[in-house]
């Protein structure tokens, strides 16, 4: 059986013009393999108000092993109180 680090994908909201900043940041961090930005288009309760916000998705491939320092990153640097982190294994 192949020896390889189990594959992680990290999905995260962001700011349009923050999306690159991150994403530069995670790829020069040697963090993740690879970053995806797609625009989306959020719509979501927060403080008890509705709100609709243009976003970018962030889809990050990263390892098990560095899947916290992605997270911790994200969180570090983003500009919302609780931003979207979602972390996935790749199973195939």
């Amino acid at each position: 059986m192949n020896e390889s680090p189990e594959i992680i994908v990290i999905f995260s909201t962001a700011p349009a013009d923050l999306s690159e900043v991150l994403a530069r940041m995670l790829i020069d961090k040697r963090l993740v393999a690879c970053v995806n930005v797609v625009p989306v288009h959020s719509y979501y309760r927060w403080n008890d108000h509705f709100c609709s916000e243009p976003e970018h998705l962030l889809i990050a491939k990263t390892t098990q092993e560095n899947a916290d320092d992605v997270i911790a990153t994200i969180k570090a640097h983003h500009p919302y109180a609780v931003p979207e982190i979602i972390a996935l294994p790749v199973i195939r």
